[in-house]
């Protein structure tokens, strides 16, 4: 007689939980290129998503150009190679800590006000009465704030490392005696297409990874008022964990691009 063998709990409802997202990913796909196309809610999810997080993100790339500076000048003064603090501190943050800290921090702001959010009008019926009234809330409420995550990161990427890379600068001209000009000549000399372009190319997707997961966990919160909690913190949890998943598909295919 065959023997019939169980996935643990936790691990079967994973997977249910993968498989209703992608279904979710494919109806946003379905429903993004249908009209009519929400123009003036999507300009305003822009707004909101990009400019209620600038701050947040400005603040936490500049400490973290002050930080990694500070943290790194001691090591390479010890070897004798405090003159490539320039290039070693841009590609890091170009490469890698711009993008994933931003997306990180994005994560904690973004998905879990999504979460909240379309949970509460989940639980209050407003999505309810919506469909009722004939409007698609589906296209209203999530394809456009994926949309909006999806354009909006990049642009906070940009700006983040930017800040990043003056708090960097700032240390050297007060420590180093190297001036703001040759700072950055020797920064943006360092850096190639091949940095700027998967790590670009990567933040579109952290952005849609936020925007899918926040609304995928509020869209279909349950539980009544305590689902709202649950569907935020989840949020948060999920999309961390795939944008890390992300990255790490991201930094395997570019260096495959860069052995070839």
């Amino acid at each position: 007689m065959a023997q019939v063998y169980y996935l643990p709990k936790k691990l079967r409802q994973f997977l249910i939980e993968i498989g209703e997202l992608s279904f979710f990913a494919g109806r946003f796909f379905k429903e993004a290129v249908k009209r009519p196309f929400e123009f003036k809610e999507l300009l305003r999810q822009c707004y909101q998503m990009g400019n209620r997080s600038l701050v947040l993100v400005l603040v936490t790339g500049f400490i973290i150009g002050l930080v990694l500076d500070l943290q790194s000048r001691p090591t390479m003064i010890q070897f004798g190679a405090v003159s490539m603090m320039p290039n070693m501190v841009g590609i890091s943050i170009v490469r890698e800590l711009g993008p994933v800290i931003t997306a990180l921090v994005c994560a904690g702001r973004i998905a879990s006000g999504i979460g909240a959010e379309l949970g509460s009008m989940r639980v209050t019926e407003q999505i309810d009465a919506m469909e009722v009234s004939g409007t698609n809330p589906f296209k209203y409420l999530v394809v456009t704030r994926i949309l909006a995550t999806t354009l909006m990161l990049p642009l906070l990427v940009i700006l983040g490392d930017a800040v990043a890379l003056y708090g960097s600068a700032l240390v050297e001209y007060y420590k180093g005696n190297v001036s703001f000009q040759l700072y950055f000549n020797t920064v943006f000399d360092a850096l190639t297409f091949g940095d700027l372009i998967p790590a670009t190319a990567k933040s579109f997707f952290f952005g849609f990874a936020i925007g899918l997961v926040g609304c995928f966990k509020g869209y279909n919160s349950k539980k009544g008022t305590a689902g709202v909690g649950i569907a935020a913190n989840t949020a948060v949890v999920f999309t961390s964990m795939f944008l890390f998943i992300i990255d790490f598909v991201a930094v395997f295919i570019s260096d495959i691009f860069y052995d070839l």
